[in-house]
């Protein structure tokens, strides 16, 4: 099937057209940014990618490989890539955000003057801000001053390397505007990767940062040798929790039913491929927080979202007991074990 075809026949909301997105720039080179940078071309868009390193640049433009992060991965030849921020910005008509949520701030503080105020800025990242306990669309809204309608979340189920290596996956395209999540939808939609729009941000970002902090203790049950049962028991009872606080932020309970929620905390949980799992999982077998942050090599949001999580329920009187239990894991030296037993000692109550 021709996607392009079929894409360029469906009209859009409000009159806005495929075509109205074509050239984009994605700032960020990790595994995520780079996969979907590769998303983007694939889609047929224009892309840049804004690397840090010198090196990473020029394997992508060169090359065609992100080898640090997408080791085996041949990127589109019209994916290019430089550490030039100000060059790629120029006229871009999509800028996207791949970075990581508790660097978001400071990155695109060096960013925003850069930015065109007629781009539509989409967010990758899957956090809350720690001390401002901001959603990552609040971050973006509150250093650019763009209004919220410029900005679109992408979230679900976004395993990097299955992504990458052409995987048939969904996705959710998050925007208050409609039009705007359509646009986008539009713009990425392509053979293997295929985007639903949502209107719900405040459930779709929260969806994203706390699957992370679940994510983390399912692999923290797994290194302790826990079986399926246990493991069904922390996925059914961590839905439960970002439904609470999703509820008491005023999100739509219907999100996290679907990609947003539930596919994107099985994906996490279950993935091998997963960071906060394999995290966990170093954790649920003794190694210490700098231990198994040697190990794993790349962020795991959930070791850091899941103070500002606890904060933020704490703040609205949301009861969140695994999230307390991961980050006095995390940030307390309670072994894991301990905190299991704890969990299964609290008040019965019904369901």
């Amino acid at each position: 099937m021709d996607v392009e075809a079929v894409l360029s026949e469906t009209p859009l909301a409000k009159g806005v057209r495929m075509t109205d997105i074509k050239r984009a720039v994605v700032l960020g080179a990790g595994s995520w940014g780079t996969t979907f940078a590769k998303v983007l071309a694939d889609a047929g868009r224009e892309v840049t990618l804004v690397a840090r390193r010198v090196e990473v640049a020029e394997a992508v433009t060169e090359r065609h490989v992100n080898p640090d992060y997408l080791p085996g991965i041949r990127l589109p030849d019209g994916l290019s890539a430089t550490t030039d921020a100000a060059d790629a910005l120029a006229g871009a008509d999509l800028v996207v955000l791949a970075v990581p949520s508790q660097t978001l701030r400071q990155n695109l503080t060096d960013w925003a003057g850069l930015l065109d105020p007629s781009a539509t800025l989409v967010s990758l990242a899957k956090g809350i801000e720690l001390g401002t306990l901001r959603r990552m669309s609040e971050v973006v809204v509150e250093v650019t001053g763009v209004p919220e309608s410029s900005i679109a979340v992408v979230t679900g189920p976004n395993l990097a390397p299955e992504i990458a290596d052409e995987q048939p996956t969904a996705s959710v395209v998050a925007c208050v505007d409609p039009a705007r999540a359509e646009l986008v939808q539009h713009a990425v939609a392509n053979r293997y990767f295929r985007p639903y729009t949502n209107v719900d941000v405040v459930g779709c970002e929260l969806g994203g940062a706390i699957k992370n902090v679940i994510a983390l203790a399912y692999g923290m049950l797994t290194g302790l040798g826990m079986g399926d049962n246990t493991k069904a028991t922390l996925v059914t009872r961590g839905l439960a929790e970002m439904a609470r606080l999703g509820e008491k932020l005023g999100a739509d309970s219907r999100t996290f039913s679907g990609l947003a929620g539930l596919g994107d905390l099985v994906a996490t949980c279950a993935s091998p491929l997963s960071r906060n799992h394999i995290f966990g999982e170093h954790l649920g077998r003794g190694d210490s927080l700098a231990a198994a942050q040697r190990a794993t090599r790349q962020t795991a949001e959930g070791v850091k979202s899941c103070r500002s999580i606890r904060d933020l329920a704490r703040r609205y009187g949301v009861e969140m007991p695994i999230t307390e239990q991961v980050e006095r894991v995390c940030h307390e030296n309670v072994p894991p074990r301990v905190a299991v037993t704890e969990l299964m000692s609290r008040d019965l109550s019904a369901e």
